[in-house]
């Protein structure tokens, strides 16, 4: 049986019983509820009537999300590019419906997440789309709860297609990774940056967390890391793994509050306290 975690929503070996306990939710950034460890399974959320709902985000951009939501309620974007489709940070739940709007789509290159919290029951949807690889960050390897052959390690860089490419950032976990698509937005380049740098709801600027439920920041050296490295890639738009979005100039917002989240931990503004 593969279990779910009712909290986070990532999948488990195929095990006779549940585990005693989620361990990507034990860690410092994710928590166990009150009433202690859940799990489900995929017939049990079947069976209280879950479904994929998906959202056209922009041409060859599509949301999916789980309705009621599962765990943690994240919204997988699938892009398509001309020689394939990327779906990246899974949901953790599977339909026939969504399946076959994916496989309309073209074919799956790769099923993907930004980091463990997103992994969702992403074996589960490379399976049914045919066995195409899991990639998984090589940094994040040990948070993998469901080891299958389909899962492939990558260092920094995969490149998936010409202009789709998942490159490792770091910062709330060790593996965080982007996904660079040069042609998204007109051209203009996207940037589906999971939770690596997360849209505020003022929408001018971006935060940088080791744990956002648990209000962990980030030191002020590693956001700058972050920034530098995001300043190479190509994108004037982000969309976190919520829906969220920096519409245009992103890499501009992403310097900003970078230097903003820097001089704040430095201690520069501590006379405003």
């Amino acid at each position: 049986m593969i279990w779910i975690c009712a909290t986070c929503a990532v999948e488990t070996d195929d095990l006779p019983t549940p585990p005693p306990g989620c361990a990507v939710c034990e860690d410092e950034r994710q928590w166990v509820p009150a009433d202690g460890q859940r799990w489900t399974t995929l017939a049990e959320l079947r069976e209280r009537g879950t479904r994929i709902t998906v959202t056209e985000v922009e041409r060859d951009l599509w949301g999916l999300r789980a309705d009621p939501e599962v765990g943690i309620g994240q919204q997988t974007m699938v892009v398509r590019v001309p020689e394939g489709v990327l779906l990246f940070d899974c949901v953790g739940y599977v339909d026939d419906a969504a399946l076959e709007l994916v496989r309309s789509l073209g074919p799956t290159l790769a099923v993907a997440a930004s980091h463990p919290h997103m992994y969702g029951v992403q074996t589960e949807w490379a399976r049914e789309l045919g066995g195409v690889p899991v990639l998984v960050a090589g940094a994040d390897a040990e948070w993998v709860r469901r080891r299958d052959p389909i899962v492939e390690l990558y260092d920094d860089r995969r490149e998936l297609a010409p202009g789709l490419t998942l490159h490792r950032v770091g910062g709330h976990f060790r593996g965080q990774a982007v996904v660079e698509w040069t042609g998204g937005n007109d051209g203009a380049g996207v940037l589906l940056a999971g939770d690596a740098v997360f849209p505020n709801p003022d929408r001018r600027s971006v935060s940088f967390m080791r744990s956002y439920p648990n209000r962990i920041p980030l030191s002020g050296d590693v956001v700058q890391r972050i920034a530098s490295q995001l300043e190479t890639l190509h994108f004037d738009r982000l969309y976190n793994n919520f829906g969220a979005v920096v519409p245009t100039g992103a890499q501009e917002v992403v310097r900003r509050s970078a230097d903003r989240h820097a001089a704040w931990t430095r201690g520069d503004f501590d006379h405003l306290t």
